[in-house]
């Protein structure tokens, strides 16, 4: 079946993970994708943030990896004008552009939606900011998770404030992005012609606080850190160690699923304690109970629990690494996979919806090598003569991996 977006032509000059995850996206949906990449930088940043593990020779990270799957790299000097010009010809030939400037550094370069959509009316400009347009703050993910409350909340009750483990404010961003862009494509279809889009990581996130946020605005209580646990109900979240060493996390949200936990692990008569037998008063008394919790779960191997909660419904699930967890079948459906002449490289789809239209897992090509893709662009798409390429890659205005 046809992807929806073939046909859909992509201009990336974001880097690092939300406007690139927008990228990835829009290329397994079926777009083409032309990433940008810096020469002044050796491209990507991400391509230099590697693990111990990793090959030290190699240009593509794990981390940049993640998020670049399905694309084309070009590499380009966008401050000289001839590679200026490059872009301006890209960006009349393309649907949609990707931007993560700081604000006021898009207009410096001549690369702002005013100077771009006068070559291109119908270009859909998706600009990711960390604060908005009015405040110049360049946007760290592990700064705004801070900013936006989640850092403060996240840990501990007894330990310090801690940052989520990925960059979440980037993917939060990265979703509001990817929504505006495909209601864009849906008015400029309806023949409203291209716009300007902005989302700001500060605003992801706090759009994302959720209950959080209502436990303030409404209840004038200030989230505190509860470790796994859920501030408005118990046991939900409440993580609990197994006889074998493992931790099992209980999803009870319901009067009627604790009383079948409780059964289940035959102490029936919990569930009929006034101390618990509502959820306000297992919130009132949340350390006594998960404290009569353990025990009694802690006499079970994490499987022979999850087996018998599972048999009556009740929600529980394992605390997985990450290599459980691609061993489960959702996670394994998941992975992108190519062989590569120095072996197979893998990822994870940005998709996570199914539709009987089309199909959502595609054949993307792997992560780009830096600068992979230049002579093909020049080339094929903008129409440049083999002796103009030559004189570009000979100026450093370009750059391109050797075939």
């Amino acid at each position: 079946m046809e992807l929806p977006l073939n046909g859909i032509r992509v201009l990336e000059l974001a880097n690092v993970l939300a406007g690139p995850s927008v990228g990835l996206f829009l290329a397994e949906m079926g777009a083409t994708v032309i990433k940008v990449e810096n020469i002044r930088s050796c491209g990507d940043v991400t391509r230099h943030w590697k693990l111990p593990s990793e090959d030290p020779d190699t240009d593509i990270s794990g981390y940049f990896s993640c998020v670049n799957w399905g694309k084309q790299s070009l590499a380009v000097d966008i401050t000289l004008e001839e590679g200026l010009e490059i872009i301006y010809l890209l960006a009349g030939k393309c649907d949609i552009l990707l931007a993560s400037y700081k604000p006021g550094d898009a207009g410096r370069l001549k690369v702002d939606y005013n100077s771009l959509k006068k070559l291109n009316s119908n270009l859909i400009y998706a600009h990711v900011t960390g604060y908005g347009m009015t405040n110049p703050r360049a946007g760290y993910d592990a700064i705004i998770q801070a900013e936006s409350g989640f850092t403060y909340m996240n840990g501990e009750p007894d330990g310090k404030p801690t940052k989520m483990p990925v960059a979440l404010m980037d993917v939060l961003a990265a979703h509001q992005i990817k929504e505006a862009v495909l209601l864009a494509l849906l008015a400029r279809e309806r023949g409203g012609g291209g716009q300007y889009i902005e989302a700001s990581l500060l605003k992801s996130g706090i759009a994302s606080l959720a209950n959080q946020a209502a436990n303030w605005l409404v209840g004038n209580s200030i989230p505190r850190r509860m470790g796994s646990d859920h501030p408005n109900i118990v046991p939900y979240g409440t993580i609990f160690s197994t006889a074998d060493d493992k931790e099992i996390v209980l999803a009870v949200g319901t009067d009627k699923q604790f009383g079948e936990l409780c059964r289940l692990l035959g102490k029936p008569g919990l569930a009929e304690n006034e101390k618990f037998k509502k959820n306000y008063n297992r919130v009132v008394n949340s350390s006594l109970l998960k404290g009569e919790l353990q025990k009694l779960i802690g006499q079970y191997e994490r499987e022979d629990i999850l087996s018998l909660l599972e048999s009556r419904r009740v929600p529980a699930g394992g605390v997985f690494n990450m290599k459980e967890v691609f061993e489960t079948p959702a996670a394994r459906e998941m992975i992108l996979e190519s062989e590569q002449n120095s072996g197979s490289i893998q990822g994870v789809s940005s998709v996570a919806f199914t539709s009987d239209s089309f199909s959502t897992k595609s054949d993307l090509s792997p992560p780009p090598h830096y600068g992979q893709h230049t002579k093909h662009i020049l080339a094929e798409l903008l129409g440049f003569k083999s002796d103009q390429i030559d004189k570009l890659l000979e100026n450093n205005i370009v750059y391109a991996k050797d075939d």
